[in-house]
């Protein structure tokens, strides 16, 4: 990572609704501790990750530059919330719930436009959404 950073940031799909409505639910009720931004508004090299894998994921980016991706991620946002929080995100990350919770996160991920929240761009690729223009 080329930029210093004192705090984790996650980085998001700030296209698709499913995923902005989890991200707003998160800031309001979990106040977790890191920088919450969409990749589309993200100085992705910076952070040493591709558009790919942004397309791919939530990812969770450690000021070290470490970067977690998928349910990992989502447990490393729950771990840094603290309270009760924290002893689910501590969950998350042991096997074999971190192998069933990959899983269930790909499900998600997968089918995101068919969750509440979600829409039709969810489903599509970054260049076929609406405003982009890749």
């Amino acid at each position: 990572m080329t930029t210093t950073t004192t705090v984790p940031v996650l980085v998001y799909d700030g296209d698709c609704g499913f995923c902005t409505t989890s991200v707003r639910y998160a800031e309001r009720h979990l106040r977790p501790r890191c920088t919450i931004t969409a990749w589309q508004f993200a100085d992705l090299d910076a952070l040493g990750v591709t558009e790919r894998r942004a397309l791919h994921e939530v990812l969770w980016i450690t000021p070290a530059g470490v970067v977690h991706g998928g349910a990992q991620a989502v447990a490393k946002l729950l771990l840094s919330a603290g309270g009760p929080w924290s002893v689910a995100g501590a969950v998350l990350t042991l096997p074999p719930v971190r192998w069933l919770a990959h899983g269930v996160y790909r499900l998600v991920a997968n089918n995101r436009h068919r969750m509440p929240g979600g829409t039709a761009a969810c489903a599509l690729p970054a260049n076929g959404r609406p405003g982009q223009g890749r």
